[in-house]
């Protein structure tokens, strides 16, 4: 398993937080039997802060710094994703017509997202119910995540 600075409980499990001096790095979410770690970074303070913050008021605005390292490409797909209201939800095809691209390299993008949560992309989904989430096609964890995360800022979706 991958070293993070912080992992926090989450209502689905766990989050784990990587960061550096200057930017957080990335957002995983974990299983609940996953160990915590406690972190005296400043930087992973605020975010373990920020994230707590949202689990209680979903409406809440993150201000972190960001160090997605992702393509030209992936950083308008999160931009787009960024823009997109807590209880509200766009389909890969809305985003993809909103950053001029198609819906599958739209969900590849989303995908890849590092910082989920912070860069929305649950708020993402198929035009036919609620889409994959973190590369994993079906049910399990990850789209159970993200049915919480959903169910969490008021939507409710299959």
């Amino acid at each position: 398993m991958k070293h993070f600075d912080a992992v926090i409980d989450a209502p689905f499990g766990k989050v784990g937080i990587r960061a550096d001096e200057r930017a957080v790095r990335e957002i995983v979410y974990l299983p609940g039997e996953v160990e915590s770690i406690e972190s005296d970074k400043p930087l992973v303070q605020q975010a373990i802060a920020q994230i707590r913050q949202y689990f209680e008021q979903p409406a809440m605005r993150f201000d972190l710094p960001l160090g997605t390292g992702g393509t030209a490409f992936q950083e308008r797909v999160w931009k787009g994703i960024s823009g997109i209201a807590a209880g509200q939800v766009w389909t890969y095809g809305q985003l993809a017509r909103e950053v001029g691209s198609v819906p599958r390299a739209v969900g590849q993008a989303c995908g890849s997202n590092p910082l989920p949560i912070v860069i929305p992309c649950h708020r993402v989904v198929s035009s036919s119910g609620i889409g994959g989430f973190a590369h994993t096609p079906g049910d399990g964890f990850f789209r159970d995540v993200k049915r919480w995360l959903l169910a969490h800022e008021g939507v409710s979706i299959a």
